[in-house]
């Protein structure tokens, strides 16, 4: 491909994005399915909500960054459709072996099990991806990729909810573990590798002979790769919180069924967030053609509007507007679609400007060290920590502990948005990224 012209995009470029994009849904789908197992399992085994929200958090979140900057520096060393190959084959078996748990703790383990086997996946398909489309067609590719969460939310909270409901938690981790051997086959033997670099200008033509050690301080003593790290970790603390928990606030303060919460925290958050994404990446694109101060601007207005929305849901009173299809929908449901759209448009400038900041031969192991710290706050303590708040609350809000819980982590986004401001004064993106490796 020619490193000037995008003209060459075509067919091949997008279904190796769709492929990506598929494969990181799954992985998503086996995270928040466990949002829809956590009164089951909590029930099964006789466990706190603090003791689930380490099972659905903390134990992934460990493992996952304890390998995240190893496996995002295998990718920037080698092969990366290969790495994808092998890491998807180990995570559908340590899926499958979930559901074979017979223990709260032999869960546990399985769950790092699975941790330890995604770790490559969004390394390595990020770095993919920068290498698949030009700076400026970015991110929307990118948008595409992150919202693939949104739509395993759909297909995890939604059908999964009605999956467990029927026959169920076990069965939920055997359909989602059986197609990653299928995904693991097609990027061993149907997928070729990208030229690394083709869309760059400077960062040489071999990878650097770095250790893990000297190429994760390069990152940490890069100002913008740091305060942009910073700022997408602890805006995931109160959005996966939000995600983790939010089926079972639907049940404890809107008094709805399992599987009629599950749907509805899967539809509406997840179509909302799939428009808002897609939306951003391509308004990302349009603006930040002209200026790339966009790449910080829309994340700032995302996280006030979504903000101001998620704390209108959350305190508002229980009480049913109308049904479809036999699903009662909350009048307070409006607020979380409105949140929902907003709350993404951090992601794809985010990820699009860390692109940006450093070398190809730095990419992986950037993605890398972004996903490890947004895993520790996000996927790791923050749903433990709401859970934890909300045991404490019990004594002064009985049923309602889980709603003030929510609002209390919610407002933690003020500090991404402090953080967000100094980059955009700084402005870090007018330096050449070779200048910063």
């Amino acid at each position: 491909m020619n490193r000037h012209s995008d003209g060459q995009l075509g067919w091949r470029i997008h279904g190796f994005l769709a492929l990506l994009v598929v494969t990181y849904a799954g992985s998503f789908m086996g995270r928040q399915i466990m949002s829809v197992m956590i009164e089951p399992i909590k029930q099964e085994f006789h466990v706190s909500d603090a003791a689930m929200g380490l099972i659905s958090g903390l134990a992934f979140a460990v493992v996952y960054a304890f390998l995240g900057l190893p496996a995002g520096r295998l990718s920037d060393r080698y092969t990366r459709t290969r790495v994808l190959a092998v890491s998807l084959g180990i995570w559908a078996l340590a899926t499958l072996l979930c559901g074979f748990a017979v223990s709260f703790w032999m869960l546990i383990f399985a769950r790092m099990l699975v941790a330890a086997a995604e770790a490559p996946v969004t390394p390595a398909s990020l770095s993919l991806i920068s290498d698949l489309y030009p700076p400026h067609r970015r991110s929307l590719a990118i948008s595409f990729f992150t919202g693939a969460p949104t739509i395993s939310s759909i297909v995890g909270l939604s059908v999964g909810a009605w999956v467990i409901d029927s026959y169920g938690w076990r069965p939920g981790f055997y359909a989602i573990g059986t197609p990653l051997i299928v995904m693991s086959l097609i990027f061993s033997f149907f997928v070729q590798e990208p030229s690394r670099g083709q869309w760059d200008v400077g960062g040489g033509t071999e990878p650097p002979r770095d250790g893990l050690r000297q190429a994760a301080m390069k990152l940490i003593l890069n100002n913008g790769c740091f305060i942009l790290i910073g700022a997408s970790a602890i805006t995931t603390f109160g959005a996966f919180s939000f995600a983790m928990w939010n089926t079972s606030f639907l049940v404890r303060s809107h008094e709805l069924s399992l599987q009629h919460a599950g749907i509805l925290a899967g539809v509406v958050t997840g179509l909302s967030a799939a428009v808002g994404s897609i939306f951003s990446g391509w308004l990302t694109d349009r603006l930040s053609a002209h200026n790339r101060d966009w790449l910080v601007g829309i994340p700032i207005v995302g996280h006030v509007v979504a903000t101001a929305a998620m704390i209108i849901y959350l305190l508002s009173p229980a009480g049913i507007a109308f049904t479809v299809a036999g699903i009662p929908i909350p009048s307070a449901m409006l607020w979380c679609a409105l949140s929902g759209f907003f709350t993404v448009f951090w992601v794809a400038p985010s990820f699009n400007l860390l692109s940006q900041l450093v070398t190809q031969w730095q990419r992986a192991t950037a993605f890398a060290l972004q996903t490890v710290c947004t895993t520790l706050l996000g996927v790791g303590l923050g749903p433990l920590v709401t859970g934890a708040i909300s045991d404490v609350l019990i004594p002064y809000a009985g049923d309602e502990s889980l709603r003030y819980a929510l609002v209390i982590v919610s407002v933690t986004v003020v500090l991404p948005i402090l953080m967000l401001l100094a980059l955009l004064r700084s402005k870090p993106w007018l330096k050449p990224a070779s200048h910063h490796a």
